[in-house]
């Protein structure tokens, strides 16, 4: 009966012994992932510049014949356009491109309309435009308020739109 007794406590013993070696490595693993978290970086101080079209946001367009209707065009951060008129909604790409004179030409806007749901829109046309690419100059009135323009000199003028606030 004691060798029973002694073989059970050494067993008992080991095992606490075994349990406590192979946790401590663990905890130095943890111990070390927590200090490479909390250590700053070198580049603590490092100041990164994201620029970003001064076009982008939600901008609304009032239709001349239709004014209970405003057609939005959303211009997201990921060169994502929506435009949304009355049923009819589209999604495409846009690029929105500075000139390096902006006194001489406008920046341009060209825009590849990759979905449109075919419904009508503020103005009662029907149209699926997939796949159609448009191209305009962005005339800046102000900060708030653009007009969509046929040439880059600011010529044959079509569309007022106004920055929608969030």
């Amino acid at each position: 009966m004691k060798t029973f007794i002694l073989t059970i406590s050494c067993l008992l013993t080991s095992t606490m012994l075994l349990a406590q070696t192979s946790a401590a490595p663990q905890q130095d693993n943890a111990n070390a992932d927590d200090s490479a978290v909390l250590t700053p970086s070198t580049n603590e101080n490092t100041i990164q510049v994201i620029t970003r079209p001064e076009i982008l946001g939600q901008w609304g367009m009032k239709i001349p014949n239709n004014r209970q209707c405003t057609e939005y065009y959303n211009f997201r951060g990921n060169n994502e356009v929506v435009i949304k008129s009355d049923k009819e909604w589209s999604i495409g790409q846009y690029q929105y491109q500075v000139p390096n004179n902006r006194s001489e030409q406008l920046p341009a806007l060209i825009m590849q309309i990759q979905y449109d749901n075919n419904e009508k829109d503020c103005s009662g046309y029907q149209e699926d435009q997939t796949g159609e690419i448009q191209q305009f100059f962005v005339k800046w009135i102000n900060p708030q308020q653009i007009e969509f323009c046929g040439t880059d000199k600011g010529e044959k003028c079509f569309a007022t739109l106004n920055k929608q606030l969030p």
